[in-house]
């Protein structure tokens, strides 16, 4: 009879056993969640009651999640800063394109051009206007266009341009102040162009190309080189020119007039007249030849030169 009772209850056992429902089983993964179980805020223990254990496991888990990963607002705003492009001047192309501000074409410059660094280079692209720049461009090369014309804001703001080189355009026109609010001009080149009239320039410059223009008598106001305190090369070639444009600036030391009219020259052109101890060692390069001038009848104009003009002696 005792047999039979124990398996009696040992089939019950069975049954009763056999009719519940299994548990899923939680696993937590510490490589994944990058946290130690024993890390968790507030550690759980093991609860008989399945909806218990699963509801704190999935509150503890949740905010492992939140606190090891960002929420998905800010991976967005990452995303978007990643994505938002810079021009060369860094600043956000909000506003100006991706390339560089627009153009009167509607291109941007560093699509219409080529930016490269604080360089922006737009030779033979036939250009009829100067584009719009970056802020920060250091550069800028536009030859072989069809520019006629140089405005007032034409370089506006740009505190960091240090070249301008408008070789082989069809520039007649230049606006007086076009490049004397430019802080940083060292290099201006605006050779090959029908230029008549020189505007005003900035003291800051070291190396001005004029030569292959229209010039003439009246193209260089007066002492218009005087102030330029840093200037080294002055190459006014090929301009019609019937005189030297005096004063000279002591930094000179290159001074190209080829194939100009100038006829004469005064004693004091170079030198000083009373003070024959003057000496002007900077001043080693000046071109006469293709002038119609006699370099032999006034030589005490090259005393305090270290060499002689290049030019007719005869």
């Amino acid at each position: 009879m005792q047999a039979f009772v124990n398996v009696f209850l040992g089939f019950f056992i069975f049954e009763s056993v056999g009719a519940a429902p299994i548990t899923d089983t939680i696993i937590y993964d510490s490589e994944f969640y990058d946290i130690p179980l024993g890390e968790l805020p507030h550690p759980f223990a093991y609860d008989e009651n399945k909806q218990s254990v699963e509801t704190e496991i999935g509150t503890e888990i949740s905010s492992v999640i939140q606190e090891s990963y960002p929420s998905a607002p800010l991976i967005e705003e990452a995303e978007d800063e990643a994505s938002t492009s810079k021009l060369i001047d860094g600043s956000s192309a909000q506003g100006s394109g991706v390339l560089g501000p627009q153009t009167q074409d509607g291109l941007p410059t560093c699509l219409l051009c080529t930016c490269l660094g604080t360089t922006v280079y737009c030779d033979d692209r036939e250009l009829d206007a100067v584009p719009p720049l970056p802020k920060k461009t250091t550069y800028f090369y536009s030859r072989y266009n069809r520019i006629r014309k140089i405005s007032r804001n034409d370089f506006a703001n740009l505190n960091y341009l240090k070249r301008i080189d408008l070789t082989a355009n069809f520039i007649s026109e230049i606006h007086k102040d076009a490049f004397r609010r430019l802080p940083q001009l060292q290099e201006l080149v605006l050779r090959d162009n029908r230029i008549r009239q020189l505007p005003e320039l900035p003291s800051t410059l070291t190396f001005i190309d004029v030569s292959k223009n229209r010039l003439g008598r009246k193209g260089i106001r007066n002492e218009a080189f005087k102030n330029l305190d840093e200037l080294q090369h002055l190459y006014i070639t090929d301009n019609n020119l019937d005189h030297i444009p005096l004063p000279l600036p002591e930094s000179l030391q290159a001074l190209h007039l080829q194939n100009n009219n100038i006829q004469e020259m005064h004693e004091d052109t170079f030198c000083k007249m009373r003070d024959f101890t003057y000496v002007r060692r900077a001043l080693e390069d000046i071109r006469l030849d293709g002038n119609p001038i006699n370099l032999s009848k006034t030589p005490y104009a090259y005393m305090c030169l270290p060499r002689l003009p290049v030019g007719n002696l005869i």
